[in-house]
C-alpha cells in the first residue's frame, strides 16, 4: 500500500543527487577546523543572514540551547510565545544546561502581544523575580500552524528588546519557509537577532543538521559549549555537503509544499467534522480540529488507509507538507480525509 507520511517534514530521505554528493564530498577533521565543506557551508549561511560567523550543529535543539547558555546566566529568565519549541518540545533543557526558567506568553491567537511582552520583562532591580535575559522568537511557528510573524511585529519585539538591553534570539528552524512564502529576504531577517538557529533537516530535505549564527564571539563561546554538551563532530563535510545541496536544490521547492498545504487545507475544511482556520495556513503546516477525544482515533484510520500524520492533543492533528509529496500525494491525502469521515 502507498504512505504518504505528514506527520513531519522531517521524514523527508536524500534523493540520489544528494546521496551522490555525500560521497563524494571533501572532508576532514571538524573539531581540528579543517573540514572545508563544513568552514564553507559556515560561511555561506552567516553570509545569507549578514552574520558575522555560524557553527554547525547536529540539531535545532542544540543550536537553540547553545544560544540560551551563551547569552544568559543561571538564575534568569527566557520571554518566548507559549507555543515556542524550546519551551514545549526540548525537554526543560534551558534548567538543566543553563539554569534559566521559561516565561511563556499566552497572547491568545497572537504570537507576541507587544503591550504583553513588555508588561512582562523582568528588572535586575526586582529582587523576587528572575531577571529577562533573552527573549526567544519562533519563525514559522510550529505549533501555532506554521505562521509566519511580520516583518512589523519583528521590529516591534526589537524595539521592546532593545530599550530593555535584553539579546534576541530567532528559532529560524524553518525560516526557510517564511522567506519562501513572503520573500522577506534572509538579510533582512538577520537584522532584527543576536542569534540565529537555522535547521537543515526539515523542509530543505537535508539528513541532519542546523547551524547557530551570530557574532565572532557568541560563536567562540558556542563552540566551546558544543563540546562540552558532546556536539563536536569529525568528518561532518557529508553532512554539509548535502546542506549545500539542499540549498541550491530544494529551497525554491518549498513554493509547492505550502501550495499543497493550502490546496488541502481548504479542501479538508469543506469536510464536516474537520475544522482548519484558513488564515493560519501560511506555510507548509496545516492544523486540524476534530474534535474532543478524536485525534488518537482518526490519525489511526487515517494511517490504515495509507496516510500518516500526528495527534498533537486529543482534539488536533497536524499534517505537513514536504519534498516528497506531489499533486497526487495531495489529491489523494484530501480522497483520504473524505473516506474515513464515511466510516
Amino acid at each position: 500500500m502507498k504512505i504518504i507520511d505528514l506527520r513531519s517534514d522531517t521524514v523527508t530521505q536524500p534523493t540520489k543527487a544528494m546521496r551522490k554528493v555525500i560521497a563524494n564530498a571533501v572532508v576532514g577533521d571538524d573539531v581540528l577546523g579543517d573540514d572545508i565543506t563544513v568552514n564553507n557551508l559556515q560561511d555561506r549561511i552567516a553570509r545569507m543572514f549578514e552574520m558575522e560567523a555560524g557553527l554547525f550543529m547536529a540539531s535545532g535543539t542544540m543550536s537553540n540551547q547553545i544560544a540560551i547558555a551563551i547569552q544568559t546566566q543561571p538564575g534568569t529568565e527566557i520571554i518566548c510565545d507559549k507555543n515556542a519549541h524550546i519551551y514545549v518540545y526540548e525537554s526543560a533543557a534551558p534548567s538543566i544546561i543553563s539554569g534559566v526558567q521559561i516565561k511563556p506568553l499566552d497572547c491568545g491567537d497572537e504570537i507576541f502581544n507587544l503591550e504583553m511582552l513588555e508588561k512582562n520583562i523582568s528588572k535586575w532591580d526586582d529582587i523576587h523575580h528572575a531577571p529577562t535575559t533573552l527573549i526567544a522568537v519562533e519563525n514559522t511557528n510550529n505549533k501555532a500552524g506554521g505562521i509566519i510573524l511580520s516583518l512589523e511585529k519583528l521590529k516591534g519585539i526589537k524595539k521592546i528588546a532593545d530599550k530593555n538591553n535584553i539579546p534576541l534570539h530567532l528559532d529560524g528552524a524553518r525560516i526557510w519557509n517564511a522567506h519562501i512564502s513572503t520573500g522577506v529576504s534572509f538579510k533582512e531577517y538577520g537584522k532584527y537577532f543576536d542569534t540565529i538557529s537555522v535547521c537543515f533537516s526539515k523542509g530543505l530535505g537535508a539528513p541532519v543538521g542546523s547551524m547557530l549564527l551570530g557574532t565572532k564571539r557568541h560563536i567562540e563561546k558556542a563552540l566551546r559549549k558544543r563540546k562540552q554538551l558532546g556536539g563536536g563532530m569529525r568528518q561532518i563535510g557529508l553532512l554539509a555537503a548535502a546542506v549545500d545541496y539542499a540549498l541550491n536544490n530544494n529551497l525554491e521547492k518549498m513554493k509547492d509544499d505550502h501550495r499543497h498545504a493550502r490546496y488541502f487545507a481548504e479542501e479538508v475544511n469543506k469536510i464536516s467534522g474537520f475544522e482548519i482556520n484558513l488564515k493560519n495556513v501560511q506555510s507548509n503546516i496545516v492544523i486540524i480540529k476534530v474534535g474532543k477525544d478524536n485525534a488518537e482515533k482518526i490519525t489511526n484510520k487515517l494511517e490504515k488507509f495509507g496516510l500518516k500524520s500526528l495527534s498533537l492533543s486529543d482534539s488536533i492533528i497536524r499534517v505537513v507538507f514536504h519534498l516528497h509529496i506531489n499533486d497526487d500525494d495531495t489529491e489523494d491525502a484530501i480522497k483520504i480525509f473524505k473516506k474515513i469521515k464515511n466510516i
